[in-house]
């Protein structure tokens, strides 16, 4: 997947301004897919160029002139073709920490298990992060009622497999710190 298709789910959601992608990015598919602001707005501006994106400007009298993305009907119809196309091999797990733990038994254990609890509470923190999407989401719905009528389902559903892949981080490094504190005494 590329960030001009993450880019574009996440027009999805409407117009939107360069920066309100970069903090909505966040928001919205850093469960998935992560993108500094700078490598955002080069893409956008790429993506205008190619006529996937049309940009309004909003002229802003103490601050610069916003530009306002949209996507076009070409844009809508890249995105189908994306979504036709097969996805291929499974992403492959690509962690310096899972490098380091590989390597625990050498010594350093008191690093690793530093490294380890740090993981752990960066994962909480998104955890409670995704948890206040999750409620803005469902706005007082049950999960069954907003799944059966709201206008789009895969924010959610992506937002569902976030929360999964910190929760298991969170349930890994329990075990992880458990056998290496274990196994230091």
């Amino acid at each position: 997947m590329s960030l001009r298709n993450a880019v574009m789910a996440t027009l999805l959601e409407g117009e939107a301004s360069g920066y309100d992608l970069a903090k909505g990015f966040n928001a919205s598919v850093a469960n998935f897919w992560t993108a500094t602001p700078q490598q955002l707005y080069r893409e956008l501006d790429r993506m205008e160029r190619e006529g996937l994106v049309s940009a309004r400007v909003i002229r802003q009298e103490r601050r610069p002139d916003k530009r306002l993305f949209s996507l076009t009907d070409a844009g809508h119809d890249a995105l189908r073709a994306y979504l036709a196309e097969p996805l291929g091999r499974p992403t492959a797990i690509r962690d310096g920490l899972l490098v380091k733990v590989q390597c625990a038994d050498i010594g350093q254990l008191t690093a690793v298990r530093a490294d380890i609890s740090d993981r752990m509470e960066w994962a909480r923190t998104k955890l409670d992060r995704y948890e206040r999407l999750r409620e803005r989401l469902l706005a007082g719905r049950t999960e069954d009622e907003y799944l059966a009528g709201a206008d789009r389902v895969g924010p959610y559903l992506t937002l569902l497999r976030g929360i999964a892949f910190e929760e298991e981080n969170l349930r890994w490094g329990e075990t992880a710190l458990r056998v290496l504190t274990a196994r230091s005494s």
